[in-house]
């Protein structure tokens, strides 16, 4: 009776041979010896059996080597199931690894062409934001040179304009004092007070009247003021003078056609001038809304362009922070996956080693 209990006792390292198997993603270290091992327990279990039978003959009809084989054929059966259900376990692994790799590998190579379009679209921002910010300048500059030609366009305008109120005011003056002149002379041809004469001494206080005019003036007043030798005084006031002012009248009438004429020509000049400086002012003022309608514009577009390039600056350092973070995912990921598989053959060769070692023991 104690002999079966001593048979029996060595079936403790099968045993932990079958936990070992279970351990189906466990690291194991130097395969080769444990197997080693667990045929030199086989051999030893199964010469303890060999020596149990011996003993006690015939006596029981299941023998202790048959119930030894019993055992080592269950320890077959789980070895094999256990390497099969590992390798099974192994394969949907190695699937998630293949099937996240791609994915990785696919997120970092959008993530390439997306960096690199972010990228030129910076660039592209940066060129249209310089354009602009020059073109805008060249628009401020445009318009203070307008704003600058409008300023002294209307300085130069206003002292024409001085110029022409003043010149024709002169030829106004001179035109109605020429007019009551030759009026008087011609009415009072043949009877002329000394009050009359005042029309004539008026007339050398202007300025437009010539130097040749004033000086026909002087000698006509100079004969007017002596009485003629063929005139009778009647009365206390000189009543009349032989007259001999058609000589005045003709120049003065000529003075008078000629200030019309220039009158006129001046007030034509004015008009033409008054007309190119509002055309002018019309013209800079459309040159001055345009620029600043462009300039509002190209800054409006280069705000939006700024806007967009600081967006794709922050939407590109998420990207690369991304792709940074997927790689280094893959990385660690391949490394793993490398380590599992390289643990998976060992435990897989071990598993046969074992196998193959029980095998050789039921033989």
């Amino acid at each position: 009776l104690e002999s079966p209990q001593t048979s029996h006792a060595p079936h403790r390292r099968p045993q932990r041979s079958k936990q070992r198997l279970g351990r189906t993603m466990a690291p194991r270290a130097a395969p080769a010896s444990s197997a080693a091992l667990l045929s030199l327990s086989l051999l030893l279990l199964l010469g303890a059996a060999q020596a149990a039978a011996a003993a006690h003959g015939a006596r029981s009809e299941v023998t202790p080597v048959q119930k030894v084989i019993e055992l080592m054929e269950g320890m077959l059966a789980k070895g094999k199931s256990e390497k099969h259900d590992e390798q099974v376990q192994f394969a949907a692994y190695k699937q998630f690894c293949d099937d996240t790799t791609v994915e990785k590998k696919r997120a970092i190579a959008e993530a390439n062409e997306k960096i690199e379009v972010l990228k030129a679209d910076i660039e592209k921002y940066i060129a249209t934001a310089a354009r602009l910010t020059k073109e805008i300048a060249d628009h401020d500059e445009d318009i203070s040179v307008w704003k600058g030609d409008q300023k002294a366009a209307t300085n130069v305008r206003e002292i024409e304009k001085a110029d022409y109120d003043a010149m024709h005011k002169d030829y106004s003056e001179s035109v109605d004092a020429l007019q009551r002149a030759i009026a008087v002379l011609k009415k009072q041809a043949y009877d002329r007070s000394q009050a009359s004469l005042a029309q004539l001494t008026r007339l050398k206080t202007l300025n437009l009247i010539p130097a040749e005019a004033k000086k026909a003036i002087d000698l006509f007043l100079m004969q007017d003021s002596e009485p003629s030798e063929s005139l009778e005084v009647s009365a206390p006031e000189a009543a009349g003078y032989e007259f001999q002012s058609h000589s005045v009248i003709e120049i003065l009438e000529k003075l008078l056609d000629k200030f019309i004429d220039e009158r006129s020509n001046l007030e034509k000049e004015e008009m033409n001038g008054k007309h190119a400086y509002d055309m002018l002012m019309q013209d800079v003022k459309a040159q001055i809304e345009q620029a600043t309608q462009e300039r509002g514009e190209k800054a409006e577009t280069k705000a939006k362009k700024l806007q967009a390039k600081a967006d794709e600056e922050g939407e590109l350092t998420d990207t690369t922070s991304t792709k940074e973070a997927d790689e280094k995912y893959l990385a660690d990921l391949t490394a793993t996956c490398q380590q599992k598989a390289s643990d998976f053959e060992s435990r897989q060769q071990l598993r046969a080693e074992e196998i193959e070692a029980i095998q050789k023991a039921i033989e």
